[in-house]
């Protein structure tokens, strides 16, 4: 008796779910109409081709800088490291001269020393 109880229990289950996934389908395809409708009112108002729009969709979409947060990684060729500009007679530390100058610099520059002094 448990057996046929928990049958006719699952068989309920199993409508209801299939009852859920076709209202689900349904609110999808209502709310997807306006939005189709705007794009078409925006593709006339914009004069854009459907054809301009095949074009585009293949093409990576470039989000715009203060709407995500997301880093974007180039791919490409790799970096090649920046030769030294800079090279400390004493101690022979190099600098590329990018970025926060050295203390070596920043001391020398203080003391009156030009910077070109320490070109390689």
């Amino acid at each position: 008796m448990a057996r046929q109880n928990y049958a006719t229990l699952q068989a309920k289950i199993n409508k209801e779910i299939e009852k859920l996934q076709k209202q689900a389908l349904t609110l999808q395809s209502k709310s997807r109409k306006p939005v189709i409708n705007s794009i078409i009112r925006s593709m006339k108002d914009y004069s854009i081709t459907p054809e301009e729009i095949i074009a585009a969709f293949g093409k990576p979409v470039r989000a715009e800088k203060s709407v995500t947060k997301t880093k974007v990684i180039k791919t490409g060729a790799p970096k090649k490291p920046v030769p030294a500009k800079y090279r400390h007679p004493a101690s022979g530390v190099s600098w590329t001269g990018r970025g926060k100058a050295p203390l070596w610099i920043i001391e020398a520059e203080k003391n009156g020393q030009p910077r070109q002094q320490f070109l390689i």
